[in-house]
């Protein structure tokens, strides 16, 4: 694979086009500057968090005695709960001072660092040098990043009740996002205990 296709394939898969939506959903009260503040710090621990995964993930789940479908299966649960809360904010379960300055969880990680993300950067690893993935990495982080700045701006144009409707219906999506990859951990643990 190319590094181009690499930088590519990490881009769609840390979904920045459909992050904006949930995250700025999450940070709602805040205005332009303090959003970019927030994204700026989450998107510099998730690229953290996805360099350590490059460098010493596949070792510290095996030293823990873990297997990628439990980090999958774990990351589902937390998206579900998170997206539950977007849709029936009555109901969330984060207090609104984890939502008004979410540290790591839910934007780093399971949003912009997911276990797809993370499974990923572990199967590079795997098979292209440590170099070729960081820089990989690295290019693909500077995209999601740039787009996830920029996207307060066009929070502003669709106002308050249009704020709502994305979030509601990114909600949704994340629901069932959430749900399909547990059913993909719990398709593979399936296949691979039979």
């Amino acid at each position: 694979m190319t590094l181009l296709a690499t930088v590519l394939l990490l881009c769609i898969i840390m979904d920045p086009f459909g992050n904006m939506v949930a995250i700025n959903g999450l940070l709602g009260n805040y205005d332009r500057h303090r959003k970019q503040t927030i994204i700026l710090r989450e998107s510099l621990i998730a690229y953290a968090i996805l360099v350590f995964s490059a460098l010493v993930g596949t070792h510290l789940l095996k030293l823990l005695g873990l297997e990628q479908h439990a980090l999958q299966i774990s990351g589902g649960i937390v998206l579900f709960i998170i997206a539950l809360g977007m849709v029936f904010p009555a109901k969330s379960v984060m207090s609104h001072e984890a939502i008004a300055d979410p540290l790591v969880v839910p934007i780093a990680m399971p949003l912009i660092a997911g276990p797809s993300s993370i499974s990923i950067i572990f199967l590079l690893a795997h098979r292209e040098s440590i170099l070729y993935v960081l820089t990989a990495l690295t290019l693909a982080s500077l995209v999601s990043l740039v787009i996830l700045w920029l996207s307060p701006v066009l929070f502003i144009k669709l106002g308050k009740r249009g704020s709502i409707a994305m979030e509601r219906l990114m909600g949704m999506l994340l629901i069932m996002i959430s749900v399909q990859m547990l059913i993909d951990a719990i398709t593979e643990v399936m296949h691979e205990a039979g």
